[in-house]
């Protein structure tokens, strides 16, 4: 099965606001967000079964890599986004799964990806839980299947009242909202790009 993936980015400086406070500034603080989210695009466009990758933005002008396309949401709100883009892509590529995958996972890598959309296949909805075991990093629908975004605080409860839970390997599951969740990323293995961008960050440097 082929898949479109959704990933839904969030304007800066807004994005990873948490964030923000261990960096020396703003730039800085955009810098470590983009370099994230390079990451997390670099590595989804490289997985097997990924046919192509949407990114939904709640703005206009929002910069993507690896050609992602980039859609606007009309509604605001994460799940509105996604509903979306799931809409416009189930529309255009009927034939294609949807995923909606998050776009702050520094450590995946395309093997990851590509793993858990192959156990996903056999589900008409099915989702990744983020490493704490409340959230969601990766939500899928086989063709023919309305994606039901519940993104969110405990999103991982409410998705597993109607999709199958896949157990994702860590780098999928390490989302960063905060310091911590940096490091952790780091010690997995992050992508190059925020490699380079957490060198400039003053509090990750032991």
């Amino acid at each position: 099965m082929q898949w479109t993936v959704v990933v839904p980015v969030k304007a800066l400086p807004a994005a990873k606001s948490r964030l923000a406070s261990t960096v020396r500034d703003s730039r800085t603080h955009d810098q470590l967000v983009r370099a994230i989210r390079g990451d997390t695009l670099a590595a989804a466009a490289h997985a097997e079964g990924v046919a192509r990758i949407l990114v939904v933005a709640d703005v206009d002008g929002v910069e993507a890599v690896e050609a992602a396309e980039v859609i606007v949401q009309g509604e605001p709100g994460l799940n509105a986004g996604l509903r979306e883009a799931a809409a416009y892509a189930a529309a255009r590529w009927p034939g294609d799964g949807v995923a909606a995958l998050v776009a702050d996972l520094p450590a995946l890598q395309p093997e990851h990806l590509g793993e858990a959309l192959r156990l996903a296949a056999g589900a008409d909805a099915a989702f990744v839980a983020d490493s704490s075991g409340e959230g969601t990093t990766l939500l899928t629908a086989r063709p023919g299947t309305a994606l039901a975004p519940s993104f969110g605080a405990g999103s991982a409860l409410r998705h597993a009242q109607h999709a199958l839970s896949v157990v994702g390997a860590p780098g999928l599951r390490q989302d960063v909202d905060t310091e911590s969740d940096l490091f952790r990323a780091l010690e997995l293995g992050s992508g190059p790009m925020t490699r380079a961008a957490a060198a400039a960050v003053t509090s990750c440097s032991r």
